[in-house]
């Protein structure tokens, strides 16, 4: 029997997990990849087990979130000018709500690989959260689409495209916002869009670059990572990886409880996971390391609060996946990566192919990992690489699956997908 590791993570407030399909956020219900689902399929393609395939307008690598019969998804047109939300009905694969939220009359730079509406929305009864980072974030009503309330006022240079999701907690929503030229946390009342609390990142980013200059560059100060809650010794924190450093945070003040920090990467983009009393982060582009961090920390924290470091095959963009005791992973480049979680050592390391971003899928014993391509690698989880299948659809994955019942939903470059066997 797979038991969940990750004990430590705390419920979000209010979001209905009681049905095991329900998919509400990034990542999932735990945000971290892991399903409870059974008889997932394995196999598909084109033509196999699929059972609709709905083209979705606009050019976005967000992922789906799923509550009752509703798939959300947030989209813009390629030039960012129009930003919109796009609802599909989970039985039928019909378009129930295609509405645009925002015009941007100057959108700013996103580059290529990004897009316009890259991260995630929140789902609860009633209410989704979504944000396009400083162009907007914004509660619609789920029955209309229509907007309770926005903010357009988070000013940040997202530099290269926004990628930070929003997290829920009790009754805020809090969200990461590390750009070029400002770098943030803020804490909204999720009934109102109220600032609750907002805290500047502390590090300081006038420091020397691994090659000596001065750090001035964009790229060392943004960042793309999704912020997540936890909790240790009997109290929750918020755990939030900017560029050079990684903060905890008192979630209910914002006050910076400890932060590690690192100078030889940039742009981190992979969420946290927790298990074991261990974080576990990618430390970004550049020479990527996987950190396993002790928490409860004071002030900047040394090495002795790293309980091991990895340096080989670390991913810069698909996020780590914490099943028991092991960690799996895919590199940015396909190659995958099979970690012991209290120590770090390397269990198997094999090359699967293809470019990967979307994050990896755990589910009733089998790892999927998903490329650029439209191939879909499934593998058996464990301490021998075995894989299981490999399936082709038409178009590649940026975005991560979303799992309700027996079914996968897939979002590819321009379609969403329900695959499930017959």
């Amino acid at each position: 029997m797979h038991l969940k590791t990750n004990v430590g993570v705390v419920a979000l407030s209010l979001i209905a997990l009681t049905c095991l399909g329900d998919w509400p956020q990034f990542r999932g219900p735990d945000g971290d990849g892991i399903s409870d689902a059974k008889g997932l399929p394995l196999t598909w393609s084109e033509e196999e087990n699929v059972k609709w395939k709905t083209p979705i307008p606009g050019r976005a690598w967000s992922s789906p979130v799923i509550l009752g019969r509703e798939i959300w998804m947030t989209t813009a047109n390629p030039k960012g000018t129009e930003l919109s939300v796009v609802c599909v009905d989970k039985e039928t694969g019909k378009t129930l709500h295609d509405r645009k939220i925002f015009d941007v009359e100057a959108p700013q730079f996103a580059h290529a690989f990004n897009t316009y509406a890259s991260p995630t929305p929140v789902i609860e009864p009633g209410r989704l959260y979504v944000s396009w980072g400083s162009p907007g974030v914004a509660c619609l009503d789920t029955k209309t689409a229509k907007v309770i309330w926005e903010r357009r006022d988070f000013v940040c240079n997202h530099f290269r495209g926004a990628g930070s999701s929003v997290t829920i907690y009790k009754d805020m929503l809090i969200h990461n916002f590390d750009g070029s030229d400002f770098q943030y946390v803020v804490a909204l009342d999720k009934a109102t869009g109220k600032t609750i609390w907002r805290t500047e990142r502390s590090v300081d980013f006038k420091d020397l670059k691994p090659d000596g200059k001065l750090d001035a560059d964009g790229d060392w100060r943004k960042a793309f990572s999704t912020p997540r809650i936890f909790e240790f010794d009997g109290k929750p924190f918020l755990f939030s990886q900017g560029s050079k450093a990684y903060y905890a945070y008192d979630p209910f003040t914002g006050k910076e409880l400890w932060r590690a920090e690192e100078h030889k990467t940039h742009t981190t983009a992979t969420t946290p996971i927790f298990g074991h009393g261990l974080i576990f982060c990618t430390t970004g582009n550049g020479r990527g390391e996987v950190w396993a961090i002790r928490p409860g920390g004071k002030g900047v924290v040394d090495d002795s609060q790293i309980a091991w470091k990895v340096t080989r095959n670390v991913p810069a963009r698909p996020s780590l996946l914490l099943v028991d005791d092991l960690i799996y992973m895919v590199d940015d480049g396909g190659i995958a990566t099979c970690l012991e979680a209290k120590t770090g050592q390397e269990v198997w390391r094999e090359r699967i192919g293809g470019n990967h971003s979307s994050a990896p899928l755990y589910a009733e014993g089998h790892v999927y990992f998903f490329n650029e391509e439209g191939i879909a690698t499934v593998v058996e989880a464990g301490r021998e690489f075995k894989v299981l299948a490999k399936n082709k659809l038409d178009d590649g994955f940026m975005a991560s699956a979303a799992v309700d019942g027996k079914a996968l939903y897939l979002r590819s470059k321009t379609h969403l997908y329900r695959v499930e066997n017959p």
